[in-house]
């Protein structure tokens, strides 16, 4: 089965889009073909995964086992963990510093991320954050990490390269899942208010806000728009970049939560809890273009699609 799936991915474009889906309730990793829209393999992954960061510039994906509190590194042509490492506390999202070659993951029950060696996944600190830290997001410049922390209504901002604190933002109610746009501007989805709010990372000040349906939950950016889950809705929100006016409502399957962007910008891949699968949308059109399944309860909570490169 491995040699056959190494000679598929053998002849795909270089630019072919692979969405890496952490299935929390089947414990296991989907890996879809976003240009088929099939699921080429899937990995086992222990301890009911939720958060999900793939390094194209490190040839990995890393996944957080809440249950078992594990963080693993798979290598991206490998089926095969490469490295674990148990985080005793409440590790939940995850996200990762190419620039600097680290890892971050959010403690949801100590209000802390652990900074870790990308390579070894050696535990180098700890930074602390507000009440129940969920979502972790790196600037696209690398300057700054964020963190939704849930239960403070804030975003803590960091300097990505010195790891100070440098700001704590009030966002709206109970926000988890936390974005950069391509502009630079981090963005917080408040599942407590039903909105999005957008930050001004260097400044700390919040530019605006955007309202959603019921409990936002993750955002991805394309065509200059954001697109949100929106979890008990079963549908994606989606707003205009820069004026936070709304600009559509797209169905998509149960319970939606992981969001991502492809890498040409054009589709929005989104994964749905409860139905088992992952929705594509088309960021121009904003229509439903294709569905593949997944595993049972597929979360998807980071940044969870690559380009597939030849030779992998």
């Amino acid at each position: 089965m491995v040699g056959l799936v190494a000679a598929l991915l053998a002849s795909r474009p270089a630019t072919a889009d692979y969405a890496y889906v952490t299935n929390q309730s089947s414990s296991d990793l989907s890996v879809i073909d976003l240009e088929r829209m099939t699921e080429v393999r899937r990995i086992p992954v222990p301890g009911m995964p939720a958060g999900v960061a793939v390094s194209e510039a490190l040839r990995a994906v890393f996944t957080v086992s809440p249950d078992s509190k594990t963080l693993r590194r798979f290598g991206l042509a490998s089926d095969l963990p490469e490295i674990e490492r148990q985080l005793e506390g409440g590790p939940i999202g995850v996200t990762v510093d190419e620039k600097r070659r680290r890892v971050f993951v959010s403690d949801w029950y100590n209000a802390r991320v652990w900074v870790l060696t990308a390579d070894d996944l050696t535990l180098t600190a700890m930074l602390e954050t507000g009440s129940a830290p969920a979502g972790l997001a790196i600037s696209p410049d690398g300057r700054w990490l964020a963190t939704a922390d849930r239960d403070s209504n804030q975003v803590s901002i960091f300097d990505a390269a010195t790891l100070a604190l440098v700001h704590r933002v009030t966002v709206g109610e109970r926000p988890f899942g936390v974005t950069f746009a391509p502009d630079g501007r981090v963005f917080s989805a408040d599942v407590g208010s039903n909105t999005v709010t957008a930050v001004d990372p260097a400044s700390g000040t919040v530019l605006g806000k955007a309202k959603t349906r019921e409990r936002p939950y993750g955002l991805a950016f394309a065509e200059g728009r954001g697109f949100v889950t929106n979890q008990y809705d079963d549908t994606v929100s989606v707003f205009d970049a820069v004026t936070y006016a709304p600009v559509a409502v797209i169905d998509v399957g149960g319970y939606p939560e992981g969001i991502d962007t492809t890498r040409d910008g054009l589709r929005v891949a989104v994964a749905n809890w409860d139905s088992n699968t992952l929705s594509v949308i088309d960021a121009r059109t904003l229509k439903v273009v294709g569905e593949v399944g997944t595993g049972d309860g597929p979360r998807a909570f980071g940044l969870f699609l690559a380009a597939r490169m030849q030779g992998e």
